[in-house]
């Protein structure tokens, strides 16, 4: 072998190694919902037990304060960004599908959740900061009370296991003394 072939061997070798490392972790047929990479923050593994899909029955609070009926959808999570990001989706009956990327922030030791929907097209992402608080994930985005009264929209998973999760949303002061409930979902692990 002459040393132009070889230079172009090596260059080749180093190219698909290089490239190789840059999608190690995202998903594949070994592992479809992708793996953490293990340069991210440990703080990645918050979402493990939430990673694949989910089954889940969607409640919103209705005007007269009711329940309404459950909206069954899918709800999907999966390591993105080479297994530096966790990624989910739903996918409604009722045709209003949604999405998020979570995003951990080592410097603020938060986790940061930007959310998008079918339902409405925005300029800008609604986004949510927080964490793991013992065995729930508990994020925060700022929202006044339809009375005006400044607060929060809190979202916690709690129940968390490898059979699923629940979900809650919900409005509370910023004293969290007052706690008004609008959305609940309840989530059951498919098992492939």
């Amino acid at each position: 072998m002459n040393k132009t072939h070889l230079l172009t061997a090596i260059l080749v070798l180093l190219t698909n190694t290089l490239l190789t490392a840059q999608n190690e972790f995202e998903p594949t047929p070994t592992y479809p919902y992708g793996q953490p990479n293990p340069e991210a923050p440990n703080e990645i593994k918050d979402y493990q037990p939430l990673i694949g899909i989910c089954d889940c029955k969607s409640y919103k609070l209705g005007k007269d304060n009711e329940w309404q009926s459950a909206v069954n959808m899918t709800w999907e999570f999966k390591y993105i960004m080479n297994g530096m990001a966790v990624q989910d989706q739903t996918l409604k009956e009722d045709g209003i599908h949604s999405g998020s990327i979570r995003q951990f922030n080592a410097d603020s030791s938060s986790w940061y959740v930007h959310y998008y929907t079918t339902a409405i097209a925005s300029p800008g992402l609604r986004a949510w900061k927080g964490g793991k608080k013992g065995d729930e994930i508990i994020l925060y985005s700022s929202q006044k009370s339809p009375n005006g009264i400044d607060g929060f929209y809190k979202i916690r998973f709690f129940n968390i296991s490898d059979k699923g999760f629940n979900w809650l949303g919900e409005w509370v002061d910023k004293d969290e003394t007052i706690a008004f409930p609008t959305w609940k979902i309840e989530c059951k692990k498919r098992v492939d």
